[in-house]
């Protein structure tokens, strides 16, 4: 471009310098209100504006879905160990577990592990109305090394199973939402029918269930929608005989330091016992529900980020404005010696502030929503689809990097084209400009 003095280079190089602090005068004064000398003028402000609704937006938006990722996995980690050893086959049967449990528990990063048993079964509380529940049998641990926290999910009762009803065949604890809908309370007896135990009744020669009875001594809470609505939990020795495992169980609960290295361990463990074991990590079983968590975060967090996109077409508008109507004065700033680098750069810095500016202020913005949003839990949801009941905002500082470095680099980004178009002008076409 034509710069009015002859070798003068406005390549990007020659722009990108410290700027002066009579540049600095320049672009605040440009940046200001010609009707009052300290307020910035409305094209400025709505510029900035424009930054800092999307930046907040984007702070936000990010926050929910880490919010939904995390709080879902620690609900799901509250009933659910962090890994699982199983055998293969179609039938949950393990009869040496107790050798099994000794080599998972001297495997590095294993912090506890306990043999359970796991099945379904039919539960009334005694009237017409019965349905399918999920019932979990582990030792009565409510110590630091227990599997899973589910003990301090307790509301009501203890994990010590014990009853003061004659004739039951033990106690048991329902998740809060199943004692509701059965209208049972703790002391009150619920029945349960297998679906693995039938025996043939020899004189009708057709499989007649037992029905177990048990006394309900405990209530549990972990706020994950399905644990609370469809589980049970018994003694181990008990959920043994009801299953008709006898001496064997289901498989190895295990719970190790760092519940995103699970998959690592369960490898290692897999490879130390050979065929006929497996691992199951808790990423593994949630794997298609976190993957959709992870997608929907991209999705919404590229829908939010074209926010930022038009608020950078905001500033390109705005100073080409201010390019058309200082026209004048950068002729006359040029012909008083002024380079075409540091026009330039008057403009790149105006661009900047304007982006810093409306940064600094959506990030504000939004990591006060943020925490606002999640302490207050006012936003609801439905815990049948998200299986919690309020909307988590969980702020990542890898996240708050990201908007910040990209919202700025955007805002800068924005100023080239006019910032080269006013070093184009050349002294004596700028002041003759009408």
């Amino acid at each position: 471009m034509p710069s009015g003095h002859i070798g003068e280079r406005t390549d990007l190089w020659s722009i990108l310098r410290w700027p002066s602090r009579l540049e600095w005068r320049i672009a605040r004064r440009y940046l200001r209100s010609r009707r009052s000398s300290s307020a910035a003028s409305l094209t400025t402000v709505i510029s900035a504006g424009g930054v800092a609704v999307g930046v907040m937006a984007l702070i936000v938006v990010l926050g929910v879905m880490n919010g939904l990722r995390n709080d879902l996995r620690e609900r799901i980690l509250v009933a659910n160990p962090h890994l699982r050893i199983l055998t293969y086959g179609a039938g949950l049967r393990m009869d040496d577990w107790r050798k099994v449990l000794a080599v998972v528990r001297r495997q590095p990063g294993v912090v506890a592990a306990a043999p359970e048993v796991i099945s379904q079964a039919g539960i009334t509380a005694g009237q017409d109305y019965g349905e399918g529940v999920n019932l979990v049998g582990f030792d009565p641990d409510t110590g630091t090394h227990s599997v899973t926290s589910l003990p301090q999910s307790i509301k009501k009762g203890d994990l010590s199973f014990r009853t003061t009803k004659p004739n039951v065949d033990g106690g048991i604890l329902l998740g809060v939402r199943l004692a509701n809908r059965l209208s049972v309370y703790p002391g009150d007896v619920v029945t349960l029918v297998p679906v693995t135990e039938a025996k043939v009744n020899p004189a009708l020669g057709v499989a007649v269930p037992r029905f177990w009875r048990f006394e309900v001594t405990g209530l549990f809470d972990t706020g994950m929608f399905q644990y609370d609505n469809q589980f049970v939990v018994v003694r181990r020795d008990v959920a043994q005989r009801f299953t008709g495992l006898g001496d064997a169980v289901s498989g190895i609960a295990v719970r190790v330091d760092n519940p995103d290295d699970a998959p690592a361990i369960g490898q290692a463990i897999e490879h130390r016992l050979g065929y006929p074991y497996r691992a199951l990590d808790w990423q593994t079983q949630n794997a298609s529900l976190f993957s959709a968590l992870q997608l929907e975060k991209l999705a919404m967090g590229l829908i939010i980020f074209f926010i930022m996109v038009v608020a950078a077409f905001n500033i390109v508008g705005t100073l080409t404005m201010v390019v058309a109507d200082k026209t004048r004065e950068i002729g006359i700033l040029r012909a008083m010696g002024l380079t075409a680098p540091a026009v330039a750069r008057v403009f790149l810095l105006q661009g900047a502030v304007i982006g810093g500016v409306g940064t600094a202020i959506g990030l504000s913005a939004g990591l006060v929503l943020a925490y606002v949003v999640d302490k207050s839990g006012w936003v609801r949801i439905n815990p049948a689809v998200y299986f919690i009941d309020h909307l988590p905002v969980h702020v990542e500082a890898s996240d708050v990097l990201v908007v910040v470095l990209a919202s700025l680099a955007i805002a800068i980004l924005a100023t080239v084209y006019p910032s080269r178009s006013a070093a184009g002008l050349t002294p004596v076409d700028a002041i003759r400009h009408e």
